[in-house]
C-alpha cells in the first residue's frame, strides 16, 4: 500500500492547550507542562498507529506554533518584547519575537520529543522543522538588516538541529515553507539555496511541505482571491526537481491546483494532500481516492505518498481522526483500482 502521513501538526488536547488556535496558551506549566506534551504526544502516537498510518509524526504536541517552537530555543531572539507584524504579504496579523542579535543554538531543540517519538513506536518517523523563508516571514529582524541573510543564518541552526535529529533516529526530516507560495521572485533568489543549505549532509530523507496554509479565516479568505486555478507551484517544482531534496508535500484536496503541475517534480517522491484542513467536512475513502488516482496520472505510483493538505493544529479532534481514518482508508481503496 502506498505510505499514509501527516504534514505536521495534530490538535492539541483540551487539557494541554485552547483548542481550535493557532497560538494556543498552555493550560499548564514548569514540569507539569513538559509532562503533559509527552503524554498528549504518546496520545497521537498510538492513534496514528491504531488508524494505519505506515509513518508517523509527533503531531507537534509541544510547540505552541510550528515555527515559535524551533526559536524558542535560538540565542539572539526576544521573545519577551513582540512586536505585531502582517506575515505571509501582509495576509494576516501577528504578534511576534524580534531578532536582536547573532544567531546562535545554545542547545538542542527538539531532542526530548523526537527520542519520545522514536521509542514509543517501530514505524518510520518524521519530524518537522520550520523552513528558513518561512521563519524569516514569521519574526522581526531587527539585527541581520536581510531576508536573505537572515535566512542563511537560520538555515545553519536547522541544519545543526537536523543533524542531531537524524543521530536521534528520525527518518524523514520535513522542512515546512508554506513562504514558498507567497515570494515566488524570493524562492528563486535565496529560497531554495537556504532550504538546500538547511538540508545539506543530511543522511535521512529530506522533505519540504509547501501548502497554503492551515485553515484559519484569513487564509481562507486568501484563497478565494487566487482565481480558477492556483499555479504558484508551477513556478517552484521545477527548481525543487532540480535540488537535493527527496520528497514534496503539497496541497491537493479541494484545492484549485492543476494535477498535472505534479509532473514537474520528475524524479521527487510527492506527498499528495488528500485531506482538507480548512473544512470540518470529513472526506469520503472515495474522495481520498480519487485524489490519489488523478496524481496517478502525473507521478509514478511507487513516488505517490497520501498526506494531508497541511497541519490540523485548529481542528477539532474528532474530526481530525475521522479525516485520518478517511485518509488511510481512501489509500487502500486507491490501491484497489490502481492494482
Amino acid at each position: 500500500m502506498f505510505d499514509t502521513t501527516i504534514a505536521g501538526s495534530l490538535p492539541k488536547p483540551a487539557w494541554l492547550a485552547e483548542t481550535h488556535k493557532l497560538w494556543p496558551r498552555w493550560r499548564l506549566g514548569g514540569d507539569a507542562l513538559q509532562e503533559a506534551k509527552l503524554d498528549a504526544t504518546a496520545l497521537w502516537i498510538k492513534a496514528q498507529e491504531d488508524l494505519g498510518l505506515t509513518v508517523i509524526g509527533d503531531g507537534e504536541q509541544s510547540r505552541q506554533h510550528f515555527v515559535h517552537g524551533f526559536l524558542e530555543r535560538v540565542e539572539g531572539i526576544d521573545f519577551d518584547h513582540k512586536v505585531e507584524i502582517g506575515i505571509r504579504a501582509d495576509r494576516y496579523k501577528a504578534m511576534v519575537p524580534q531578532v536582536v542579535g547573532p544567531l546562535r543554538l545554545a542547545r538542542r531543540v527538539h531532542a526530548t520529543e523526537a527520542r519520545h517519538l522514536r521509542a514509543h513506536t517501530k514505524r518510520r518517523i518524521k519530524f518537522t522543522l520550520p523552513g528558513p523563508m518561512t521563519i524569516v516571514d514569521t519574526v522581526a529582524d531587527r539585527h541581520y538588516g536581510s531576508r536573505e541573510r537572515l535566512a542563511f543564518a537560520f538555515a545553519e541552526l536547522l541544519n545543526k538541529e537536523a543533524h542531531a535529529l537524524v543521530a536521534d533516529g528520525v527518518d524523514i526530516v520535513q522542512f515546512d515553507e508554506p513562504a514558498f507560495n507567497v515570494y515566488p521572485a524570493e524562492v528563486h533568489a535565496w529560497g531554495v539555496p537556504a532550504l538546500e543549505r538547511a538540508a545539506q549532509g543530511l543522511a535521512c530523507t529530506t522533505a519540504v511541505h509547501i501548502c497554503y496554509g492551515y485553515g484559519i479565516p484569513a487564509n481562507v479568505e486568501w484563497k478565494r482571491t487566487l482565481g480558477d486555478q492556483w499555479r504558484q507551484y508551477e513556478t517552484i517544482f521545477p527548481l525543487l526537481a532540480a535540488s537535493t531534496i527527496r520528497q514534496v508535500s503539497l496541497e491537493c484536496q479541494h484545492s484549485r491546483v492543476p494535477a498535472e503541475l505534479m509532473a514537474l517534480l520528475e524524479g521527487k517522491d510527492v506527498m499528495v494532500g488528500a485531506i482538507d484542513v480548512a473544512s470540518d467536512a470529513v472526506e469520503s475513502p472515495q474522495e481520498v481516492a480519487d485524489t490519489i488516482v488523478a496524481a496517478s496520472r502525473f507521478v509514478p505510483r511507487e513516488r505517490l505518498i497520501a498526506c494531508t493538505n497541511c497541519g490540523m493544529a485548529p481542528m477539532h479532534r474528532d474530526i481530525a481522526l475521522a479525516k485520518l481514518e478517511a485518509l488511510v482508508r481512501g489509500t487502500a481503496l486507491a490501491e484497489q483500482r490502481l492494482g
